[in-house]
């Protein structure tokens, strides 16, 4: 027999590269309103980073407004990357606005346009 065992072979993998440097694109999974918080977005970080504090436009509904949380299983995080399934807090935007499908991305930094 030639070759690598099984673990030696999956050791041998490497994870593949998180694009934190390209511009912030989260497609929206869901769209949730949580008593005592608020509105909150959830879906998987593709590129970039998403932070507290950033201000992010969902498209194409060209709504921009800021993060005021992110949360990953019930955790805070400072920030999310890409393959990090998030729940994000955003100010003064009703679940009515937002829905499935919509990406938001950075306002300041190749938003996405649709």
């Amino acid at each position: 027999a030639e070759g690598k065992c099984l673990i030696e072979a999956l050791d041998a993998i490497l994870p593949p590269s998180r694009p934190t440097e390209k511009p912030l694109r989260l497609p929206l999974q869901d769209v949730y309103k949580i008593g005592g918080i608020g509105t909150v977005p959830v879906g998987r970080v593709e590129t970039g980073v998403l932070k507290p504090g950033c201000l992010v436009v969902f498209a194409p509904a060209n709504i921009t407004t800021e993060v005021k949380s992110v949360e990953m299983h019930h955790e805070a995080l400072v920030e999310a990357v890409p393959g990090d399934n998030v729940g994000f807090n955003v100010k003064n935007v009703s679940v009515k606005e937002l829905r499935r499908g919509y990406v938001a991305g950075d306002s300041k930094a190749s938003p996405p346009k649709g």
